[in-house]
C-alpha cells in the first residue's frame, strides 16, 4: 500500500499493512479537525488529492479515500437505523461541504476508488488536538469543557484496520461506506470513564445545549465486512480506553 501522510491514520495503516495491497494509494493526510478554517489547508488537501488520483490513473491503482461519517456530513441524526450513505446530505460547515466535494471528485475520476466515511477513530498516534488526548489533558490539568448533550461515536482504529483489510481483500471498489461503531456515546460519560481510571475529579465547565447525536446506518458495511464488530454494547468505551488511555496520558505529558 502506498501511504499519503504521516499522521493518525497514515501510521497505523503502515503498521497494519505494510507491503499488502501494492496496487491501493491510501489518502491520509487530508484535514484533520473539524473546526479548521484555513482555506489553505483545504487547499492543500484538494490539490495532494488531484495529484494522487492523477497518478492512480497513470498507473492503473485504486484510491482509498478517508471521509466523514460525523455531524460535518449529516448533521444531527433522529433515532432509528441512522444515516445511510444514500440518503441526501445537507453537510452544515466548511469541513462537511469540503468532504462532500472531495468525494465527488473521486468519483468522477474514472479510477478504482474506495471511500470510507469515518466516526471519530481513536487509538495509538492521535494528535494532541483530537478528542481523547484534549480531554485526558484537560482532566488532568483539573479542568474539562463539557457540552451538555454532545456525543461521539468512537471507532476503535483496530475495527477501521479489520474493515480496510477484508474490502480491499475481497476487491471492493466504487463504494461509499460508513465505518463507525453506530452507537454515539455521551460526553459526559466519556468524561466520568477517564476520570475514573486517573483516579481525579476534573471541574468540569459546562456548555449549554441540546441532545446533539449523530447516528449511522453499518448495514450497507456490513453487507461487505459481515464480520465487522456488532453494535457495540456498553462496554465498548472500556474496552477503549482500557486499550488506549495510557498512551493519551503519556501523550499528555509531552
Amino acid at each position: 500500500m502506498r501511504i499519503i501522510g504521516d499522521g493518525f491514520l497514515a501510521r497505523n495503516l503502515a503498521e497494519e499493512f505494510g507491503d499488502r495491497f501494492p496496487g491501493v494509494t491510501a489518502l491520509a493526510c487530508g484535514v484533520s479537525s473539524t473546526s479548521t478554517a484555513a482555506p489553505a489547508e483545504y487547499d492543500r488537501e484538494a490539490q495532494v488529492l488531484y495529484d494522487a488520483l492523477d497518478t492512480c490513473a497513470r498507473q492503473g491503482r485504486q484510491l482509498l479515500f478517508f471521509s466523514t461519517a460525523s455531524f460535518s456530513m449529516y448533521g444531527f441524526t433522529d433515532g432509528g437505523e441512522g444515516a445511510a450513505e444514500s440518503d441526501p446530505v445537507r453537510p452544515p460547515n466548511t469541513y462537511g461541504r469540503h468532504k462532500l466535494a472531495l468525494e465527488s471528485v473521486v468519483r468522477s475520476f474514472g479510477v478504482e476508488y474506495l471511500v470510507l466515511r469515518l466516526s471519530h477513530a481513536v487509538g495509538g498516534h492521535q494528535r494532541p488536538h483530537q478528542l481523547l488526548p484534549t480531554l485526558v489533558r484537560q482532566i488532568r490539568a483539573g479542568e474539562v469543557t463539557v457540552h451538555q448533550g454532545a456525543h461521539r461515536d468512537l471507532l476503535d482504529v483496530r475495527d477501521l484496520l479489520h474493515a480496510v483489510g477484508r474490502l480491499l481483500g475481497d476487491g471492493v471498489s466504487g463504494e461509499v461506506l460508513n465505518v463507525a461503531s453506530g452507537v454515539p456515546q455521551p460526553v459526559e460519560s466519556i468524561v466520568t470513564a477517564i476520570e475514573r481510571r486517573l483516579g481525579v475529579t476534573a471541574r468540569r465547565l459546562e456548555r449549554p445545549g441540546s441532545p446533539a447525536v449523530t447516528r449511522v446506518s453499518l448495514e450497507r458495511l456490513r453487507r461487505f465486512v459481515p464480520d465487522f464488530r456488532a453494535t457495540p454494547d456498553e462496554k465498548y468505551l472500556d474496552a477503549l480506553l482500557d486499550a488506549y488511555l495510557p498512551y493519551y496520558t503519556a501523550l499528555s505529558r509531552a
